[in-house]
């Protein structure tokens, strides 16, 4: 069967451009200029897969003027980086991305309010030092959904899928926005990964690198400054510069376009409808800058969804309320405050008891409603809490870390207690659940496997069970998914606090802390709440009408729950 395959290439100040491909044996097709800024030709193909590139004269300053290059499509879908192509599969006479169909589409899947996330690095999270294959590509973790099932994770949030130069990297330096990075699968093993998440209940969202871009972007080859800042957009502040940055204030008069809005929109636009995912993770936001372009874009994500929940976060640090829905253009924001100071607490170096119900409770930094906020106490930007703990560089100055073995998980239970039942929705960086320690990586180069066979070992298996028992809580009890926390029972000396969590349909779930390294017996909580019986969640103590009596170990956690 053989069909007419137009081609298109977007690049209104340029003055030529020509296809080139394995169907012309790499011998140029003119392509003719249309006044909206398109360069076109229409060539008969036979149903097949054929490689292509486009050759164009250059406006980008740091070539010669009109110099011809050899630029890889800005749209491909499929990218060969070592061979420097596209590849375009032609099926029924029409372009396709692959032959996948879709599985469990009408899967329901949780709301926002209900989520527990679980940060991946795809190459990363299978495989190992003792592991006799090399794994890492979607279709390894997908033999590991039934693990993140198990723990009662209901939604995954990928760092960056896109094409990035090489074959190992974070990800946050894309030079291909519309093609799914080689190394880790086809596009049809990503969508299988994503189908199999969402037919256990699981959703998936992707990493948005929308800020700015890999130096070799093929918009950076064809006229840098009609989608990018010709210079650094914050030039005070160079430390958090990692590319060239999209010029989202940068309008086209004469056609009526802002070019780096309709790129991006375009990128997200395809990632909804051809991947089906969720929610997507603005990356640097704070560097990006541009509220009215975040607004029109979350809008845009929503739009191109189908009848399902999606979620737009913002990584903005400092994190800022203003951000965040009603008022702000997405919906959460990575909640970095609730880390920063919940992680000395943990190590023992402070106790600010005014911060850490600050971020318990992020309505008194501004934010409306628990989903604003996702919360966490490690990423791939931060250090596991193992590593925290066990850190000798605080030692010799402050003699509060090397914190090791049974001290270690019992405060890593401390912190899942805080995580897991602080308003907000919680989110885990992958092997935290179970106590990875690996330092993280110190190049967005070096592989850093997590290691899995930790889970062998008792209390790295106890640690696993304990996270689970919490995120089943918390799926069970609504409580914990409100907007309703109260503190109660405050003795900064003894570096003791409560709080109450509850919704009105009467679900209540209460939190006792102690901070302290001192173990409490008979400890009495002052203005416990009242109304019927109470149980400890992991033990047989029951509260009655006469308040709360009890005893409590250094750096733990007890919780309590209504039985009314």
């Amino acid at each position: 069967m053989t069909s007419i395959i137009e081609f298109d290439f977007f690049a209104p100040r340029n003055n030529g451009v020509a296809l080139i491909g394995s169907f012309s044996e790499w011998k140029e097709i003119p392509m003719q200029k249309g006044k909206d800024g398109y360069f076109r030709t229409q060539i008969e193909l036979k149903d097949g897969t054929y490689q292509y590139k486009f050759r164009v004269q250059t406006k980008s300053p740091n070539f010669e003027p009109d110099q011809w290059l050899d630029i890889i499509d800005p749209y491909a879908t499929d990218v060969d980086e070592e061979q420097t192509y596209a590849v375009v599969h032609i099926k029924d006479g029409e372009r396709i991305v692959d032959t996948y169909v879709w599985q469990h589409d009408d899967t329901p899947l949780p709301e926002n309010h209900q989520l527990v996330i679980y940060e991946m690095h795809v190459a990363d999270f299978t495989g190992g030092e003792v592991d006799s294959h090399k794994r890492g590509k979607f279709l390894d973790a997908i033999e590991k959904l039934d693990y993140l099932k198990e723990l009662g994770i209901n939604a995954i949030e990928l760092m960056p899928v896109n094409e990035y130069p090489g074959d190992y990297s974070w990800g946050y330096k894309v030079r291909h926005f519309f093609a799914v990075e080689s190394s880790y699968g086809s596009t049809a093993d990503l969508k299988q990964l994503i189908d199999e998440c969402h037919g256990r209940g699981i959703r998936v969202f992707m990493d948005g690198i929308y800020n700015h871009t890999d130096e070799e972007c093929p918009l950076m080859l064809v006229d840098r400054n009609y989608w990018y800042y010709e210079y650094m957009h914050y030039p005070e502040d160079p430390g958090n510069y990692w590319g060239p940055e999209f010029n989202y204030d940068n309008y086209d008069e004469k056609l009526d376009v802002k070019p780096a809005w309709k790129y991006v929109g375009d990128v997200v636009k395809y990632w909804v409808e051809e991947y089906h995912i969720d929610g997507i993770r603005f990356d640097a936001v704070r560097q990006l800058a541009n509220v009215e372009f975040l607004d029109w874009l979350a809008k845009q994500s929503k739009k191109n969804t189908a009848n399902k929940p999606f979620y737009n976060i913002a990584e903005y640090i400092p994190d800022t309320n203003e951000i965040t829905s009603p008022e702000g253009p997405l919906d959460a924001c990575w909640h970095e405050s609730f880390r920063y100071f919940m992680i000395p607490s943990i190590c023992g170096e402070s106790f600010e008891l005014e911060k850490l119900k600050e971020v318990l409770d992020p309505k008194r930094q501004g934010y409306a409603t628990a989903i604003n906020v996702i919360n966490y106490l490690a990423t791939h930007d931060r250090e596991h809490l193992f590593r925290e703990l066990g850190d000798l560089r605080f030692a010799a100055a402050l003699r509060y870390r090397s914190i090791f073995d049974e001290a270690a998980f019992t405060r890593a239970k401390l912190g899942a207690v805080l995580l897991i039942t602080a308003m907000g929705i919680p989110m885990l960086w992958m092997g935290e659940e179970f106590g990875e320690h690996k330092r993280k990586s110190q190049t967005v180069t070096q592989p850093k496997k997590i290691a899995w066979p930790l889970l062998e070992r008792e209390e790295n298996r106890n640690l696993f069970e304990y996270y689970k028992a919490l995120i089943a809580l918390r799926q069970e009890n609504p409580a914990l998914q409100s907007d309703n926390i109260e503190f109660f029972g405050e003795n900064a000396l003894s570096k003791v606090f409560a709080y109450h969590r509850w919704n009105n349909a009467g679900n209540r779930v209460v939190v006792v802390v102690n901070f302290s390294d001192v173990n409490l017996t008979g400890y009495q909580v002052d203005n416990f709440p009242d109304c019927g019986q109470w149980r400890d969640w992991l033990g047989s103590e029951m509260i009655g009408e006469n308040g709360l009596v009890t005893d409590i170990a250094a750096y733990t956690a007890k919780i309590f729950v209504s039985q009314s």
